[in-house]
């Protein structure tokens, strides 16, 4: 099964809805906790929910479950929650975050919506390596769901293997974890 992620980054939405048709994208899971952006307007929820209809592209939003800004202070290193200025990619949890049944249960209503048809997780940053749809999300299915092949889509169209970026959570942490 394969699953695809991508940042909107600073893109136009013509360039983004590009980005998902070339790689046949039929749902787009936005997993930002909050599903707005005060520079780019496009990808506020509403906008881009209206504009991915016109294309045939389902949206659905699990930023409650599978944001990288968890409302539960437990899932941060110093137990709360950091000001919105907060490094949120250094300062939350993951190891923990991804104990949390409302995270699994996120995980696996993902995994019932990638497994009918061709899927993407969506958050802000177009770099991969510097988001939790990689540190958290990819890193988590590739230990407990290793079925689950994930794409990273690059805003120049290149896709990598979620294998080949060196994540901020170690190796070594993500073997201890107990999926």
């Amino acid at each position: 099964m394969d699953l695809f992620t991508i940042g909107h980054s600073r893109h136009s939405i013509d360039k983004f809805i590009h980005l998902l048709k070339d790689h046949r994208i039929e749902v787009l899971v936005d997993i930002r906790s909050t599903p707005y952006s005060r520079f780019n307007p496009q990808f506020n929820k509403n906008a881009l929910q209206q504009a991915l209809q016109k294309q045939s592209i389902d949206y659905v939003s699990a930023g409650e479950y599978l944001g990288g800004r968890p409302k539960d202070p437990s899932c941060y290193k110093h137990h709360a929650i950091p000001d919105k200025t907060g490094d949120y990619l250094h300062e939350v949890d993951y190891p923990k975050m991804m104990k949390r049944p409302w995270f699994i249960m996120g995980i696996q209503q993902l995994l019932e919506i990638t497994s009918m048809q061709t899927t993407t997780i969506m958050c802000s940053e177009e770099d991969p390596a510097k988001c939790h749809r990689h540190d958290l999300i990819a890193i988590y299915l590739m230990g407990a769901h290793p079925e689950v092949t994930i794409y990273h889509i690059r805003g120049d169209g290149s896709v990598l293997d979620a294998t080949s970026i060196q994540s901020a959570l170690s190796w070594t942490d993500a073997e201890q974890l107990s999926f």
